[in-house]
């Protein structure tokens, strides 16, 4: 049984890309419209002005990476949400478990991000996971919890706004990836905690983020409460990023 919601598909390029190769990628995602869910790509710093015009017309959205938490001041090398708002972005990922690892980002700096992007309009789009050794040790729902109830605080009645990203960390551009029953456990987990916290819980998207590809996608969206994915590096190829749009649609 799947939901009523509309599914949402997201790439994140992560620290890949060059003008010719950008060109060439949206030019291909642009060409394949339409879809029949929502679509967007989250794309370096660099990359976003540019991403601008070659989407601007469609019905596809930008965004960025991550956001700094103030909104101007001495963080030199930090991006702030009024500039990306500048650039029309529509979504900011924060909390990914990459800047969380390499980073030393905070559940409580993720929060604040979430909340200087909606401040702005973005939609953050808030990752959450749980790395092998956490899992192994029983340890996964215990720390999606503690990372999705940092934000949730923070945010206040504004939760329902958020986008939520559930990423295994052992499933990161590793190739291994969740089973379908896997991410569903982790995904209605969420769902419930969000439930309790807005009444906007069953109109939220809740996007799968580990290692969703062509051959996998069908599946993993065709859970209850998978409503999208945030995808890695099979974004970084047109054909592929369509077909997981295809079958999100």
């Amino acid at each position: 049984m799947t939901s009523s919601r509309r599914k949402l598909v997201v790439g994140n390029w992560k620290m890949h890309g060059s003008r010719p190769h950008n060109a060439e990628l949206l030019a291909g995602i642009v060409a394949a419209r339409p879809f029949g869910c929502d679509v967007g790509v989250c794309v370096p710093f660099p990359y976003l002005g540019e991403t601008a015009v070659a989407l601007a017309g469609s019905d596809i959205r930008w965004g960025a990476q991550d956001c700094s938490q103030h909104v101007q001041g001495a963080y030199t090398g930090e991006v702030s949400v009024p500039m990306l708002a500048e650039f029309g972005c529509r979504y900011a990922i924060v909390g990914h478990s990459e800047r969380r690892a390499l980073h030393g980002e905070s559940d409580q700096v993720v929060a604040d991000k979430a909340k200087a992007a909606l401040a702005r309009g973005l939609t953050p789009i808030v990752c959450v996971g749980e790395t092998l050794a956490q899992r192994e040790e029983g340890q996964a729902h215990a720390v999606v919890k503690r990372q999705l109830s940092a934000v949730i605080h923070t945010l206040g009645h504004c939760a329902g706004e958020m986008v939520v990203a559930y990423e295994p960390v052992w499933a990161i551009g590793t190739g291994v990836t969740a089973t379908p029953e896997q991410a569903q456990e982790m995904h209605a987990l969420i769902r419930a905690q969000l439930r309790a916290a807005t009444p906007h819980a069953d109109a939220m998207k809740l996007l799968y983020g580990g290692s969703m590809k062509p051959e996998n996608a069908g599946a993993l969206l065709a859970q209850q409460d998978i409503d999208g994915g945030l995808i890695g590096g099979a974004a970084l190829k047109a054909p592929d990023f369509v077909a997981i749009c295809r079958a999100a649609g």
